[in-house]
């Protein structure tokens, strides 16, 4: 990867006090990736204050430093400095916005091809796998030393965001950095058991609702899942870490996209997309207020669960239909 950091090494130097925030609902990667900028500050001699505006996912919790990622309202005060990570515009930093100061700058770091530029420093590169990718080289390129802290972080945002290297975005390159985050410290076995093989009795009952409600359409293309509110209250999981479910619809032999469609907040509904190989589901989310990439995506709706089921079918058809597909 071709990519010049001096901007960022230059919007760092000049700071001394910075926040560092990612994506609401945080996936491997934005955990991964704010551990790993923190870290790497605090190497730099700078004051660091890490910012969700979710929890952190309990199977996060292992990672060092992943205590500290606070809630906006547990912070004081206002910052000049930001660095936000894995987030393809303002709307997804949520509520951790409110913590910046009217005059701030923002350092923009992502791997989302729907990024919108939102930042003062645009450090954004659709061809990476990760945004831990991305720092893998800005730190590999010299900005600190490795250790093992900081070479488990970012395997961490390369192993999730991969699908534990089994999508198309591992390429070689990828697998070249994860042999030296390994080398160099990543404890490999441990991350990928405690990330990708282990299920609390909640997230399994979650799982048993979840299929219940699978449905497929006609040709066999599309296949999706549903989740009201009130399957989250009697499986005891939180809201929190539920993507992974929608791989259930999308891994059926002849399904080329799979859906997740579940209540948030009355009235608010979360869908998650993921393809196959024939649809740009990111092209779609991102015509419907979301995005992401080309097989993995999802946007926020207002409406009823039957509103927006009916909704996304459509378009996932209407994509599908084109070109005889």
């Amino acid at each position: 990867m071709n990519q010049t950091f001096d901007a960022l090494n230059r919007f760092i130097e000049r700071g001394t006090r910075f926040l560092v925030v990612s994506h609401l609902n945080p996936d491997g990667d934005a955990i991964g990736s704010t551990l790993a900028m923190g870290y790497a500050l605090r190497k730099l001699g700078k004051e660091v204050t890490m910012v969700n505006e979710s929890p952190v996912p309990d199977k996060f919790l292992f990672l060092p430093g992943a205590d500290e990622i606070r809630l906006p309202e547990e912070v004081d005060g206002m910052f000049d400095t930001v660095i936000a990570l894995d987030c393809a515009d303002r709307a997804r930093i949520g509520t951790a916005v409110n913590l910046f100061a009217e005059s701030a700058r923002v350092a923009n770091v992502d791997h989302h091809v729907t990024n919108d530029l939102f930042g003062d420093v645009n450090v954004v590169v659709p061809r990476a796998a990760a945004t831990a990718e991305i720092l893998f080289d800005w730190i590999d390129g010299g900005a600190v030393d490795w250790d093992d802290a900081l070479a488990g972080t970012v395997y961490t945002g390369l192993l999730t965001d991969t699908g534990g290297f089994r999508y198309s975005n591992a390429t070689p390159a990828v697998f070249r950095k994860a042999a030296k985050l390994v080398e160099t410290g990543a404890h490999a076995h441990r991350i990928a058991d405690l990330v990708l093989e282990t299920l609390t009795m909640e997230q399994i009952r979650l799982i048993r609702i979840a299929l219940s409600s699978l449905q497929r359409s006609e040709d066999g293309k599309i296949a999706w899942i549903r989740l009201r509110r009130e399957d989250f209250e009697q499986s005891g999981q939180s809201r929190q870490d539920v993507d992974g479910i929608v791989n259930y619809a999308r891994n059926i032999i002849g399904v080329d996209v799979g859906i997740l469609i579940r209540e948030s907040d009355a009235g608010s509904v979360k869908v998650s997309l993921r393809s196959r190989e024939r649809v740009d589901v990111g092209k779609i989310a991102k015509e419907l207020g979301g995005g992401g990439h080309a097989r993995a995506a999802g946007f926020t709706a207002r409406g009823t669960l039957d509103e927006v089921e009916q909704m996304i079918l459509q378009h996932v058809r209407a994509e599908l239909g084109r070109d005889g597909q």
